[in-house]
């Protein structure tokens, strides 16, 4: 396989139809190596448009998919982002190449420690991989500027949306199967804007369900 030639047609062919046009964004997607950070098993399938299946019923989106989510949250070289759902690593690379500092986090102590392994030897350094149950709500003194869930949720839990900085953003996907949708969320001040982005599935973050939603 061409792996450049996978990779061109991977940013053209998938990613730039689903309105992936900024250039930060196309950047990072022809500068970020997705194919050391799929599963040996699947290095073929590197740049299809696919979920690929990672260890513990996870997944790593599909390439469009996570581009349009890391586009959306319109992250600048001063903000401090949590991601929750390491998985793979990938979309981590993404958002430490576009943020001053990724938190990320994975309930499976397994999956962040291979993604540590794979972030390090690309050379990302500006990262804090933990390992925990983040749908309870994650530590961060002075909140964070950006969050984004890599796995669903039935609703958006109340913890992230005040653990958001004045201006942050947050974006997942929600629902329940067969009906979810990625979304983003602006907070400004004591209100929040709710904007609906488009359709797609994704397997559940653990313990989503049993989380308290936010009304809006």
């Amino acid at each position: 396989m061409d792996i450049e030639q996978a990779r061109f047609n991977m940013i053209e062919q998938q990613i730039r139809p689903w309105d992936v046009l900024d250039f930060k964004i196309l950047d990072i997607l022809k500068n970020v190596p997705r194919e050391q950070f799929v599963p040996d098993t699947h290095t073929k399938l590197a740049f299809a448009d696919i979920q690929i299946p990672l260890a513990h019923g996870e997944v790593m989106m599909e390439p469009k998919v996570e581009a349009r989510l890391v586009q959306e949250l319109n992250l600048t070289p001063d903000d401090k982002v949590l991601e929750v759902g390491t998985g793979s690593g990938y979309v981590t690379a993404l958002l430490a190449s576009l943020a001053k500092h990724v938190v990320s986090v994975d309930i499976h102590k397994d999956l962040s420690n291979q993604a540590a392994d794979k972030l390090s030897k690309i050379g990302i350094t500006n990262i804090t991989l933990e390992s925990g149950d983040a749908i309870k709500g994650w530590p961060s003194t002075g909140g964070f500027d950006a969050i984004l869930l890599t796995g669903s949720v039935a609703k958006v839990p109340n913890e992230f949306i005040e653990a958001l900085k004045d201006g942050g953003r947050f974006v997942a996907i929600v629902g329940e199967n067969p009906v979810m949708e990625a979304i983003s969320i602006t907070k400004t001040g004591d209100s929040v804007e709710r904007i609906s982005l488009f359709d797609t599935m994704l397997p559940p973050l653990v313990g989503a369900k049993q989380q308290k939603s936010f009304v809006f």
